[in-house]
């Protein structure tokens, strides 16, 4: 790669975003990349409130957990610690767990996804990846590695949830094709085969 990127990960629960996190972070890290590694919800007061309702400790409307989710994320870009604008413009590459498509899902799954993509409209002019990667698996497969892996199961992370959230995904990025750069890639495979085809689309793209 050529250059520093702002990459965000995207796939329905147990999609293996974490797992794709960690090896992306290690083989840049490796050739020399600073890599600034972050996730959505973030761990600040905002997104401790989100984590606190997905978990269902507190329950609330669908549309207040939208909403929080623009403020957390707009926090995440521009607060002045370790925002990612500022690591960014620091030369770190930015690799995202969740971004802005993960709200047009989830959020848009509940209510209007016009809404929920004109509520992250700021977010969206103030910083767009330079490629969204969307790691497709199975519905099926994701509740069997969420049962077998998971101590607690969120709201959201229901079979039925699960296949109708992938079906909003679909229907987001077609609505955004022309907008954003999406890369789809097999994650029913082995972890080190989707790294690959990863890293080569993240290629391709710093080389543009």
């Amino acid at each position: 790669m050529t250059r520093n990127l702002f990459i965000a990960l995207e796939g329905i629960d147990g999609s293996g975003k974490s797992t794709q996190l960690k090896l992306l972070t290690e083989k840049l890290e490796a050739e020399g990349h600073k890599v600034y590694a972050t996730f959505e919800p973030t761990n600040r007061p905002i997104g401790a409130m989100i984590r606190t309702m997905l978990k269902g400790d507190s329950h609330t409307d669908d549309r207040i957990i939208a909403g929080l989710f623009v403020a957390d994320r707009l926090d995440h870009l521009l607060n002045d610690e370790n925002g990612i604008v500022k690591k960014m413009q620091e030369g770190y590459t930015v690799i995202c767990d969740r971004y802005c498509f993960s709200s047009y899902a989830y959020q848009g799954t509940h209510m209007s996804m016009d809404w929920v993509i004109a509520a992250n409209s700021m977010s969206a002019s103030i910083l767009r990846p330079d490629v969204n990667v969307f790691i497709d698996i199975d519905p099926d497969v994701s509740m069997q590695r969420i049962t077998s892996n998971r101590e607690t199961i969120e709201i959201y992370e229901t079979l039925d949830n699960q296949k109708k959230v992938r079906a909003k995904f679909f229907e987001a990025f077609e609505l955004l094709k022309d907008q954003e750069n999406i890369f789809i890639v097999d994650g029913n495979r082995l972890s080190a085969l989707v790294a690959g085809d990863i890293f080569a689309a993240l290629t391709q793209t710093a080389n543009r």
